[in-house]
């Protein structure tokens, strides 16, 4: 029994032993406990009692039981963790590798103890205990051991043993917070199992415990692999023993537990953990063991094994004496490009059912046969809304020809095997091992074949077109899946080389890796370049709401409000392209398009008092020419504008930006033209009560007294009317229509910046001062009004227009260029074509209704901002402090990319989930963000 020992010198825990422990085995307990603490690695220290000994005397209920008293380690556990990240797996890894480390000091024997615990003698256990195994899983588990003690055979001999922990797991461990809020190891308990073991079986003890879990796998835990490798490198024997270990460990849980079921039926704690020990080894038996301790190896930087007769060398120069099929290396044979980039899936044709099917007809059409590649991903395999990495990393070549076209022997070879539609040759030459493995074949042919001889012809499996499905099993026997995850693709090109240099073709470059390019854009971009993510994918295709990465995986975008009509619309693309082709010049020029945009703009304006429009490229620069326009106008130099915002980057819109986030020293740092007033934040600042408008507006009215006292006078106020960097914080009721009426009175001008919250997102309202019942006297937009085309203006009064005047002319170079109106114009016909508006409403409505239902569940949600599809949820670590979660809010982002959603922290505390996608987001979209939040909220980041 255990009892915690709450004392004033500190925590205790206090174990009362049976005799199932000898005082040998509890002695070395103790050396092993000093030496670790002696390594630095946070254990439970034992305590020497009156006796000078740490085992102590005592008797309990009639009986005489032995009593340690040690240190408690205070912290939680990873036993109830349902994700784990990277992190903290590597943390795992390298505290079991610390342990191992530490107990090597002990200078006691270690004691061989015969635990059934212990791997060495695994295969007895399991074959002791195998019959309590239920029947429908009783076959699984010999199988799978019999292979794993197969493959562990021949290693034995070479396996170092030493004094190891044997159960260094998730709830074996010990853990603190992390500046993430992540439960971190830092700490091991429970050295019962303490015995003579294989030093590798320490990892793999390890390993077997982070399989419990639904999202994990082998790839899941590399990081631990990685971290023990690095703190305790493992020997080459080493590694291939370790998954066969897993699989042994996964085996005697499962028939250590049914056995322990089947004596005590009223035992709980073994009937619950039952299912857990049968998920860990349903995983570590998922995956072939050749392509484990491949992974393994490629996580190690260790090369690949490849069995005999087969040698380590891919063959990249072409080898085929004939071709496979007819036309095949001749312009006859189309590339078919499936790829992130390809043309051919313009305009969302990827999301086509059947579309390579398609594209291959339309390729055979002018062609004799068409060629898809190996090892490109294709985006054509890709899913929308799926929180997991798809497959889309081709092991094959696909080629697309005529049904019942004849398939020719690339070379001598052997047909080792044939099935209803497929074939596999092989040839052996000077050790250069050839082994192709072909489907879409009908073919009865056995033996020997020459190069040239005809081995059968191509299956009908399209209306009349054939695909012949290749794959390259010369450097293993592995049967791999026609498409793999690409980020195990290193592990694939080792297993399953190219196939086309055997068919006598030169295989295509690789698509470029995100992290070469990452690389690049460092060498040329100031540290003051502000990106997205740590390890950001390589984006080169967005549609719609999604955006897409070289490798095919699609992301819902949940940020970028810059696509306001969505990614790539194709009206938008021709509006462009057909304008460059006729005309690009500067507004100085007389044409159309200028009139017909600023009509539009016109027309949308809250006031018909608001008649005149100028053309920039960007909101930066609106913001500055609106602050220019109201100081030449009032002839006033001050501006005021709110705590917490940003306006832009120039001169200007920098004065005017007063966000802590964006410039650490905003305050301290304004020039004098520029006063700062409280931002109206109902939920973080000083009034938060139903009248908090009025408060807000009273205490403005007192600053510009005080200002007016000084000399100072108001020339312009400048605002949002949504605090978008603070994450769409809605102002107080009121506020505005106060504040507006109070700068007016004094002479002043104010300024609406909709760059962010304008233009319909709103829902309810196509301007942000809608939602206020105001009209402004100068409005900024920018991001959506050109949908990513560069484009910006400003909406005023033609007696504030007019002021311009005084310092000669105003031009922008490309601002209200044929091309910019263009892709204005098209902007605001998609917008209306589509109820995008609307959409922003109902779809704004069902998104704030379901964060709100989840704000209910977790409480780091502290509240949800804004509206229509301009929304903010405010993660606080106390709902009554309100403390900003502003690191977990930055993990909760990467674990969400992780889960397939685009999302950043937003607001000068980084703990405002921002939440401004494109307006032609969907309900079902909706939904799968809110799924992932949850889950994430739920599971852990």
């Amino acid at each position: 029994r255990n009892f915690l020992i709450d004392a004033p010198e500190g925590k205790f825990l206090l174990k009362v032993l049976g005799a199932g422990t000898s005082e040998s085995d509890l002695l070395i307990q103790d050396d092993a406990l000093t030496q670790l603490a002696l390594a630095g690695i946070a254990a439970p220290r034992p305590r020497v009692g009156a006796n000078g000994s740490t085992i102590q005397h005592a008797t309990m209920g009639g009986s005489q039981v032995r009593v340690r008293l040690l240190d408690f380690l205070d912290g939680s556990s990873l036993a109830d963790s349902t994700y784990l990240a990277p992190s903290v797996i590597s943390a795992l890894g390298s505290l079991s590798a610390g342990v191992a480390l530490g107990l090597r000091a002990v200078e006691a024997p270690a004691p061989d103890r015969g635990l059934q615990w212990d791997l060495r003698r695994a295969g007895d256990v399991i074959v002791a205990l195998l019959g309590s195994v239920r029947e429908s899983r009783r076959e699984a588990v010999d199988l799978a051991s019999r292979d794993a003690r197969a493959r562990l055979e021949p290693l034995i001999g070479a396996l170092r043993t030493q004094l190891i922990h044997g159960d260094v797991t998730d709830d074996n461990v010990v853990c603190r917070d992390d500046e993430y809020g992540r439960a971190v190891p830092y700490g091991v308990i429970d050295f019962g199992d303490l015995a003579e073991g294989w030093l590798v079986a320490e990892l793999a003890v390890t390993v077997s415990s982070l399989l419990n879990r639904t999202r994990s796998s082998l790839a899941s835990a590399l990081p631990a692999i990685r971290a023990f490798h690095e703190v305790l490198p493992l020997r080459d024997d080493e590694v291939r023993a370790l998954w066969p270990l897993v699989v042994l460990r996964g085996a005697v849980l499962v028939v250590s537990g049914e056995h322990q079921v089947s004596l005590e039926e009223g035992n709980d704690y073994a009937s619950e953990r039952v299912e857990g020990e049968w998920r860990i080894f349903q995983s570590a038996t998922s995956v072939n063991p050749v392509v484990a301790e491949t992974m393994i190896r490629d996580a190690l930087g260790m090369s690949p094994l490849i069995d005999p007769p087969h040698d380590a060398q891919l063959l990249t120069a072409p080898t085929a004496e004939y071709p496979l099929v007819a036309g095949l290396g001749t312009p006859q044979c189309e590339i078919l490009d499936f790829s992130t980039t390809s043309p051919l899936l313009d305009d969302g044709a990827w999301l086509q059912v059947d579309a390579e099917w398609a594209l291959a007809r339309e390729a055979l059409a002018s062609h004799r046969v068409a060629l898809a590649p190996y090892g490109i991903p294709r985006l054509t395999r890709a899913t929308v809304l799926s929180d997991t990495e798809p497959a889309t990393w081709p092991t094959v070549t696909d080629l697309y020809l005529p049904a019942d076209s004849l398939v020719s022997a690339p070379f001598d070879a052997k047909i080792t095997s044939t099935g209803p539609n497929s074939i596999t040759v092989s040839a052996t030459r000077e050790g250069d091992t050839r082994v192709l493995h072909i489907e879409g074949i009908a073919s009865a042919l056995r033996g020997i074949v020459a190069a040239g001889d005809t081995m059968g012809v191509a299956l009908d499996q399209h209306e009349g077109i054939a695909r012949l499905r290749v794959q390259n099993r010369s450097a293993s026997d592995v049967a791999a899946a026609p498409f793999v995850v690409p980020s195990d693709s290193a592990v694939w090109r080792a297993l399953v080389p190219n196939p086309e240099p055997l068919l006598g073709l030169v295989p295509r470059e690789p698509v470029p890796d995100a992290q070469d390019e990452q690389r690049r854009r460092l060498a040329f971009f100031p540290a003051a370049q502000e990106r997205y993510y740590e390890n950001p994918p390589l984006f080169e295709r967005g549609w719609r709401e999604h955006l897409i990465d070289m490798r095919g995986r699609v992301y819902l975008d949940m940020v970028n409000n810059v696509a306001g009509v969505g990614h790539s619309d194709p009206r938008l693309t021709d509006a462009i392209s057909t304008q460059l082709r006729l005309l690009n010049t500067n507004s100085r020029f007389l044409y159309r398009g200028l009139s017909d945009l600023c009509e539009r703009l016109v027309q949308h304006a809250p006031s018909p008092e608001l008649d005149t429009v100028l053309l920039v490229n960007s909101g930066t620069e609106a913001v500055d020419l609106a602050i220019r326009l109201a100081q030449l106008y009032t002839g006033r130099r001050l501006v005021v504008s709110l705590r917490e915002a940003y306006h832009g980057w120039s001169m200007a819109a920098d004065a005017v930006t007063t966000s802590a986030y964006d410039n650490p020293v905003a305050l301290a740092s304004r020039p004098d033209w520029v006063h700062v007033v409280e931002s109206p934040n109902v939920y973080r600042g000083s009034h938060r009560e139903a009248n908090a408008g009025e408060d807000y507006a009273r205490e403005f009215d007192n600053e510009m007294d005080a200002l007016a006292s000084t000399g100072e006078a108001i020339g312009a106020f400048l605002c949002e009317p949504i605090l978008g960097n603070a994450g769409g914080v809605l102002l107080p009721e009121g506020y505005l229509r106060r504040v507006y009426d109070s700068v007016r009175a004094r002479g002043g001008v104010c300024i609406a910046d909709e760059v962010q919250v304008g233009y319909g997102r709103l829902g309810d309202y196509f301007w942000g001062v809608e939602q206020q019942g105001v009209v402004p006297d100068i409005i900024t937009i920018a991001k959506a009004m050109g949908n990513g085309y560069p484009l910006g203006a400003v909406i005023t009064r033609r007696d504030i227009a007019a002021a311009l005047q005084n310092e000669g002319h105003f031009f922008s170079s490309a601002g209200g260029s044929p091309v910019s109106c263009a892709a204005g114009i098209a902007v605001l016909d998609i917008m209306e074509q589509d109820g995008l508006q609307e959409n922003a409403r109902v779809v704004g409505g069902h998104l704030a209704t379901r964060l709100r239902e989840l704000a209910g569940r977790h409480p780091l949600i502290g509240t949800v901002h804004g509206l229509g599809l301009y929304l903010g949820v405010e993660l606080v670590r106390d709902q009554e402090t309100r403390e900003p979660a502003d690191t977990e809010t930055a993990a909760i982002c990467e674990r969400l990319l992780e889960l397939g959603v685009i999302m950043q922290p937003t607001s000068e505390r980084q703990n405002v989930l921002k939440i401004k996608p494109p307006l032609c987001l969907t309900t079902a979209d909706a939904d799968f963000f809110v799924d992932c939040l949850d889950e994430v909220l739920r599971d852990g980041w």
